[in-house]
């Protein structure tokens, strides 16, 4: 399998996307440590928990030194509540950097010595809001840009020994996805604006980030893939009104091309009776002569 006899850690891997990610991982034959604050609720398959908070430095390098292998990194612990920049005071928003940046680095640093003598990989799980504004989540998205940009000097500055690669992550259907789109309806909404017709699943995140952590990727580094599922409908097209009322103009062709063709075949029709009221005349002088 891909991963066979690597220890990969995934940080946040206890539910969501960080769940699917290890189970991946261990589908694809890694030994995977997982940490976060609480234990998974479903345990997961093949996986080993640790309880880690990624915010405290201290407690972070206490758990790589003891570990004695890693061959994979996928920072994935992070996330953000829904909080106008306005409604907050910006140590709250803080907060929401240090978990979605500093954490990652934090994390990335311990490891960092695992990593080289590995020759191994760290994934970053960013998001699609690092390049798009994201009202409600500002920080957020600021942490997910700065992450981006983390991952790309840090694989300048570990290779040739470590690969670093970023996973731009777009709308996910986790167990917490009504709290950001609403019920069944607004999955199905949501969903409607993304070209492939659906949210991705931690399964296809998941296995995207094998794919980066596996010889499969051995010359990228630096890079950033888009998990999106093709992004989304750009607002305008569904404003502007050129296209629609060119659509509009050949479906109106195509009414008048029809409408034609129905004439046509009419007047054919009408030949062919005028025709056929020919033949019946001549049949009856012929009838007439003879008689």
């Amino acid at each position: 399998m891909e991963l066979d006899g690597k220890v990969a850690v995934v940080t946040g891997g206890t539910r969501g996307v960080g769940a699917g990610i290890a189970r991946s991982f261990a589908r694809a034959g890694a030994e995977v440590v997982v940490v976060a604050r609480r234990p998974p609720e479903v345990p997961l398959p093949r996986t080993e928990f640790t309880a880690l908070d990624v915010r405290d430095a201290d407690a972070v390098r206490e758990f790589f030194a003891g570990l004695p292998r890693c061959d994979v990194l996928v920072n994935n612990a992070g996330g953000a509540p829904y909080r106008r920049l306005a409604d907050a005071p910006a140590e709250r928003h803080a907060r929401v950097i240090e978990l979605n940046l500093l954490a990652p680095l934090t994390v990335s640093l311990a490891a960092h010595e695992h990593l080289r003598r590995a020759r191994g990989a760290v994934v970053m799980i960013g998001s699609v809001s690092g390049s798009r504004p994201s009202p409600g989540s500002a920080a957020y998205g600021a942490a997910k840009a700065g992450l981006e940009h983390l991952a790309r000097s840090m694989a300048v500055e570990w290779a040739p020994q470590v690969r670093v690669n970023t996973l731009v992550v777009g709308m996910v259907h986790t167990e917490l996805a009504h709290l950001h789109y609403g019920g069944p309806e607004g999955v199905e909404g949501v969903s409607r604006t993304i070209p492939l017709g659906r949210l991705a699943q931690p399964a296809d995140v998941g296995a995207a980030a094998v794919f980066l952590a596996s010889d499969a990727a051995a010359y990228i580094s630096g890079a950033s893939l888009l998990v999106h599922g093709g992004g989304e409908r750009p607002a305008f097209l569904d404003a502007a009104t050129a296209n629609k009322d060119a659509a509009t103009a050949n479906k109106d062709a195509a009414t008048v091309d029809k409408g034609a063709a129905t004439a046509d075949k009419g007047a054919a029709t009408a030949d062919k009776d005028a025709a056929t009221a020919d033949k019946d005349a001549a049949t009856a002088d012929k009838d007439s002569e003879e008689a």
